[in-house]
């Protein structure tokens, strides 16, 4: 990945709590979770707030200022490409591994599914959110304005996504030697999601049946055999 890109984002990039990942975590005081592409590290320091880890770690490709990567509730943070960079962690570890709009932003995110769950746990899990290039509003600027064109401050074609992604693409993704696929649902179905409301109510009226053009990213969760 090509930092350059990522130096012009808005600090909001970087630094939101997931709640809608938080949701599918298990509540075990004492499990230890990575959060690979943590940012600011915000999502792990209220996971540890909150006592739904006894461990976290994260793994940004950026050093952050004034950010969270450093506060000492969370209890290791390493800038590195984990495309390039071995993550200093040992392997069958962790009992959650987050993955949160990242993985669409590797050259090879299959390789690096691959090299990530070696960290997690027998019976751990994977948890993943990637965006759907399938969404009725990217699709219709696509093929009746012929525009593709990438947006800098994120979204479903943002200038730092190298992949794109359908449902079935996703759970092709997470399924490895060693991984299997036990959940994958578009994120605006979950409360936590409350920018989703308009189209979990288009989804109602119409009985599900464009759930996948309304799918913004979906939320998977892959578990460790």
């Amino acid at each position: 990945m090509d930092k350059v890109h990522y130096l012009i984002k808005e600090k909001r990039y970087f630094s939101n709590i997931r709640m809608d990942v938080i949701s599918l975590i298990p509540t075990e005081p004492g499990q230890k979770i990575l959060e690979i592409g943590a940012g600011g590290g915000d999502t792990l320091l209220y996971l540890k707030e909150k006592k739904l880890a006894g461990e976290v770690m994260g793994v940004e490709l950026l050093k952050l200022p004034n950010s969270n990567q450093q506060h000492p509730l969370i209890d290791r943070f390493q800038v590195a490409d984990v495309e390039k960079e071995v993550i200093n962690a040992p392997e069958e570890h962790f009992d959650i591994i987050i993955c949160a709009d990242v993985l669409e932003h590797f050259a090879d995110p299959w390789s690096a599914v691959t090299r990530i769950s070696r960290h997690l746990k027998k019976g751990g899990r994977l948890i993943a959110s990637i965006p759907n290039i399938r969404e009725c509003k990217t699709l219709f600027r696509i093929i009746f304005f012929g525009d593709f064109r990438y947006n800098t401050r994120g979204g479903i074609i943002d200038n730092t996504h190298l992949r794109f992604f359908c449902k079935k693409n996703i759970k092709q993704l997470l399924s490895t030697d060693s991984l299997f696929p036990i959940y994958c649902k578009p994120n605006i179905l979950l409360k936590e999601v409350p920018e989703g409301r308009k189209r979990r109510l288009i989804n109602r009226c119409t009985f599900g049946l464009f759930l996948d053009f309304l799918a913004i990213q979906y939320l998977c969760i892959a578990e460790k055999k």
